[in-house]
């Protein structure tokens, strides 16, 4: 039957729908912007967004009708949604281990936070910092410390050519510059 034909209840259980879990012994390392907006991200869904989608839904709930009730149904989807994005927040940030990149001693090689220049074996520059599971967006240069790419480059220092496992093979890439924050500052 399709679901179109289905009624919606206020009992429908909740999906789950939780972001991938972490694996079993790796840390959830976190820079301390990362972890500033992921507070704010849940700061904001519990202090501005659910409280007004619970407004709307209990002015929906008082048409009547909820079978039909497009106000009603739709923000009770929304408040799934917005109750499974705080618990995922909650939980990852009770298991956040903040590390700050400007505190690194040894800058002349890549760890955790570290903004890394490389070219790869057609000369092509590319630039990516290493960031927490959480953080990762690619379109930003943001690369999740156990990526390949971030773990290829881990420890290596200017100037070192390193394997970079690929699909289609291993491929030879050399660090041009390493930075961390506080050195593109100043």
């Amino acid at each position: 039957m399709s679901k179109a034909f289905i009624k919606e209840t206020e009992d429908e259980p909740e999906p789950v729908v939780e972001a991938p879990a972490l694996a079993a012994g790796v840390k959830n390392y976190m820079t301390p912007e990362g972890h500033r907006r992921m507070q704010e991200e849940l700061r904001r869904l519990m202090r501005e967004e659910r409280p007004k989608v619970v407004e709307v839904v209990a002015w929906a709930a008082g048409n009547g009708d909820r079978s039909e009730n497009g106000d009603y149904i739709y923000g009770k989807k929304r408040l799934r949604e917005i109750d499974s994005r705080i618990r995922f927040l909650t939980k990852r940030l009770e298991v956040a281990e903040i590390v700050d990149p400007q505190r690194q001693k040894n800058r002349d090689q890549v760890f955790f936070g570290a903004t890394v220049t490389y070219a790869d074996r057609d000369g092509t520059e590319k630039t990516v910092t290493i960031v927490g599971i959480d953080e990762a967006d690619l379109d930003q240069g943001q690369v999740s410390w156990v990526s390949p790419i971030a773990r290829a480059l881990m420890k290596a220092h200017e100037g070192d050519v390193v394997e970079l496992r690929t699909p289609s093979g291993i491929e030879p890439i050399e660090i041009i510059e390493i930075r961390y924050r506080d050195d593109a500052l100043g």
